[in-house]
């Protein structure tokens, strides 16, 4: 139904109701002329005479009864329906569809989902975590993160932490196997491996070298699709590993693994939040985007500080000396 047809039909009805064309247009702050002017072509629309007019008198036509008892019911459910939408935006409330991908879903999102629903109970979260990116339209979700270096085409991404490759090893490791000073010495080292879980390709190493990012494909001895399970197979001395930043971080911070070749550290990815829309967005939306950028832009929880890497060297030759 076009929207002059709609507007015609509430006059119609409110003129009827009131008993008063005029009083119609006010209600609706149009101006009598408008008013009228709509009815008109309401009349015209259907081809017959809703209401008997005269200069004091305005009184419903047989038809105009039988359109007002069944057009009534029908607006009344369409101005429910469009007041609903209308608090559905404001109202921090009902579902909200996340999709994340796992390997940053425990660690870094759950902190903000659990504040997230103890300041607003009344929100009914679904999180999907799928390491695929899929079609967002179909699968009807709000909100998404996603690690990686560009957004997808038709949403909105914020970027909200660099994602940091960190080569990392245990220090009985290195007492063991000696450590690599060089990126070229890995190759006579024993690796480990993420394996993609979209995709099952091992996925290669990145450093920065210069000003660029290289990729050298490893062989590893001990291969997994989940990032904690490989973190656990270099905290306990099996390989070296290179773990992102917010797995890195802790461990190296508590000193149950050593950074190695610092200066080749990247950052070229990062932990995106993405949208649909910038204005269309429920306040729930909104508000969920705003509490995740507050706790998590630039977190050092999750990303190792320049001062963090320059303990590197001191810390290896602690241990070496242990």
């Amino acid at each position: 139904m076009a929207f002059n047809e709609l507007r015609a039909i509430s006059t119609f009805i409110q003129a009827a109701e009131l008993g008063s064309l005029r009083q119609a247009a006010a209600a609706q702050a149009i101006t009598p002329q408008a008013a009228s002017q709509a009815l008109a072509q309401l009349e015209s629309h259907l081809g017959v005479r809703l209401f008997h007019r005269t200069t004091r008198k305005l009184s419903l036509t047989e038809e105009g009864s039988q359109f007002l008892e069944a057009a009534q019911p029908g607006l009344s459910t369409l101005q429910r329906a469009l007041q609903g939408a209308r608090r559905g935006r404001e109202e921090i409330a009902g579902p909200l569809r996340i999709v994340a991908p796992r390997a940053t879903m425990l660690r870094i999102l759950w902190p903000v989902l659990e504040e997230f629903c103890r300041r607003h109970p009344q929100i009914e979260p679904d999180v999907q975590l799928d390491d695929r990116v899929g079609n967002w339209v179909e699968e009807r979700v709000d909100i998404g993160f996603r690690v990686g270096s560009a957004p997808q085409d038709g949403l909105i991404a914020r970027r909200l932490m660099p994602v940091q490759l960190v080569v990392c090893a245990a220090p009985a490791y290195l007492a063991r196997f000696g450590t690599p000073t060089h990126i070229d010495d890995l190759a006579r080292h024993r690796c480990s491996g993420f394996r993609h879980p979209a995709t099952g390709k091992v996925m290669p190493w990145e450093f920065k070298v210069g000003e660029e990012i290289v990729s050298r494909a490893i062989a590893p001895v001990f291969c997994t699709n989940d990032i904690d399970l490989e973190a656990q197979a270099v905290v306990a001395g099996e390989a070296v590993g290179q773990l992102v930043g917010a797995t890195a971080a802790p461990l190296i911070r508590s000193g149950q693994v050593l950074p190695l070749l610092t200066e080749h550290v990247t950052n070229h990815l990062g932990l995106y939040v993405y949208y649909g829309s910038r204005v269309a967005q429920p306040a729930r939306v909104r508000a969920f985007i705003d509490l995740a950028a507050a706790q998590l832009s630039d977190n050092e929880d999750f990303v190792l500080t320049p001062r963090d890497l320059a303990k590197a060297p001191r810390r290896r030759k602690a241990a070496a000396r242990r």
